[in-house]
């Protein structure tokens, strides 16, 4: 069978090469006779991988030295609980920026342990722009803010100005565009949007912030626990972790993050070119704060009925010819495209042709 053009987001598409490298090294993993799902994550073979993982992780991200690479489990709604508890520990206050589902729930995550300063909102506009942070509190602990929103395409393409430190989920935008991990105090990502498959968080923690977590902490919820042991106090996601190995590898082989930025800006262009000039489909993000890496669209129809019966059709029409995984979120419907780092520009280019057919067939 063909391979298909997946515009998942998440689990998503994952470079061929790296699922063929993955493929030669299931039975036997560099001469060790057994494969890397196999091996005891205290042997020196798994060891290595994992060191080399990190080597990677600082070189590609250029994370300075001054942070902890932490892999963890539990994804980002893990997250949400771990940063405040760890890191809310002083004023028990912080900033939070509401973008999205996965803001807002990292929102009701914190305001269980402390009191959460709401500094911007585009719930008003259905999460189609990222509002200006206003009213911030000088004495919050942190300032947090989701970097791109996966459901609602948004994107924030500069840091926020804040003067206490900041944290990030980075998960869908991860190694999209340039991004300075030196900004932050602590930057975390789920792996299965844009670096590897699901099972791994990436967690930067910056080495000095390290002083506010308090005693008697849950050892699974404590992030020196996980500092103290190298990400492994208990058996890690081993395979995952040397998937995002290979997903970093071949980054660097393709000449690095930025030669990724260039590729991913013409993705973006190809395609909200098209839905901009569209009389028949159309973007609902404010054109600044586009994602580079999902994109949702929507069809120019004023009953809603008759609508969800055309985003049906066309993500029928669309997987019958090796287009899938275009559905929107459940939770605003219409359609998405997650055209990550692993997309290339040619499915993109099949997604538009296909656009162009649909609308001149259903108009």
């Amino acid at each position: 069978m063909a391979r298909v053009y997946n515009f998942s987001a998440g689990p998503s598409m994952l470079p061929e090469p790296v699922l063929q490298r993955a493929a030669d090294e299931m039975l036997d993993w560099q001469g060790t006779g057994q494969s890397v799902m196999e091996m005891s994550h205290r042997s020196k073979a798994y060891e290595s991988i994992i060191h080399k993982t990190e080597e990677l992780v600082r070189s590609v991200m250029k994370v300075p030295e001054d942070y902890h690479v932490l892999f963890l489990q539990g994804g980002a709604s893990l997250q949400f609980h771990m940063i405040p508890l760890n890191f809310m520990t002083g004023t028990k206050k912080a900033d939070y920026i509401q973008t999205g589902a996965w803001s807002q729930k990292s929102v009701e995550e914190a305001q269980k342990l402390g009191t959460i300063n709401i500094v911007g909102s585009s719930k008003d506009k259905k999460w189609s722009y990222l509002p200006t942070p206003a009213n911030l509190d000088p004495k919050a602990d942190y300032f947090y803010y989701c970097y791109n929103n996966t459901i609602e395409g948004t994107q924030f393409h500069q840091v926020p100005q804040a003067a206490v430190p900041l944290v990030t989920d980075i998960s869908s935008g991860i190694l999209s565009q340039p991004f300075d991990v030196s900004k932050h105090a602590v930057v975390f990502a789920g792996a299965q949007k844009n670096l590897g498959p699901a099972g791994v968080t990436l967690t930067l923690v910056k080495k000095d912030f390290v002083s506010r977590i308090p005693a008697g902490l849950p050892a699974m919820l404590d992030f020196k626990t996980h500092i103290d042991s190298g990400s492994m106090f208990n058996t890690p996601p081993c395979y995952a972790i040397y998937i995002v190995g290979l997903v970093l590898q071949w980054i660097v082989d393709q000449g690095g993050a930025d030669r990724l930025y260039a590729a991913n800006a013409q993705k973006a262009k190809v395609l909200y070119d098209y839905l901009d000039s569209s009389p028949f489909f159309y973007s609902p993000v404010e054109k600044k704060d586009r994602s580079l890496m999902n994109v949702p669209f929507l069809t120019r129809t004023a009953d809603p009925e008759a609508a969800e019966v055309l985003n049906k059709k066309f993500v029928k029409e669309a997987e019958a010819v090796g287009l899938v995984n275009l559905a929107g979120h459940r939770s605003v419907g219409g359609m998405r495209a997650s055209i990550y780092n692993a997309m290339p520009l040619a499915g993109v280019h099949r997604l538009v042709d296909f656009l162009k057919d649909f609308a001149a067939k259903n108009a």
